[in-house]
């Protein structure tokens, strides 16, 4: 379908709190398919959530299995819609960047082990238990759809936000 744009903070579509899916139509058929595109153009995203392009819905993706750090344990690539965390256990603390944020990374504490549920792209109800890297990635691109990024889960600006090398 289409690559499309990151948005940058401080755009205010990335602090909006998204509106959940009602129904699984052609537009979020096509939602889904541009979040894909678009995250696997980007040749070192993880995930996209659906604000990032512009799009207040509850809609991400993940896909972890290229990465050194979630090559071994992974779902694949993942398509959640109304994603919800039903357990959550264990803290794990993680560098994290994020293309809307893309001169900076930071030390995030977030959950070792979550239980989530979601609709896949084909709208049937979908339980995983992630950990590790790809449980981290999740709530990160969670987090877009309830507005917030990594900079508002980092302790502290001061010591734990640096400033990304240029590539």
């Amino acid at each position: 379908m289409a690559v499309r744009e990151i948005l940058c903070y401080p755009d205010p579509i990335l602090k909006m709190v998204c509106k959940p899916v009602a129904e699984l139509d052609q537009a979020c058929d096509t939602l889904v398919q541009d979040l894909l595109d678009t995250m696997i153009e980007s040749g070192h995203s993880v995930g996209v959530a659906a604000p990032q392009i512009g799009v207040s819905r509850r809609v991400v993706v993940v896909d972890v299995s290229n990465s050194k750090l979630g090559r071994e344990n992974n779902h694949g690539q993942l398509v959640m819609i109304n994603p919800e965390i039903l357990e959550q256990s264990g803290q794990k603390i993680m560098r994290e960047g994020c293309m809307s944020v893309p001169d900076y990374t930071g030390n995030v504490t977030r959950a070792e082990d979550i239980l989530v549920q979601f609709l896949d792209r084909q709208g049937d109800l979908q339980v995983i238990r992630a950990t590790g890297f790809e449980a981290v990635a999740i709530q990160h691109e969670m987090d877009h759809l309830d507005g917030l990024l990594f900079l508002d889960r980092v302790s502290s600006l001061k010591t734990d936000l640096f400033r990304r090398k240029k590539r």
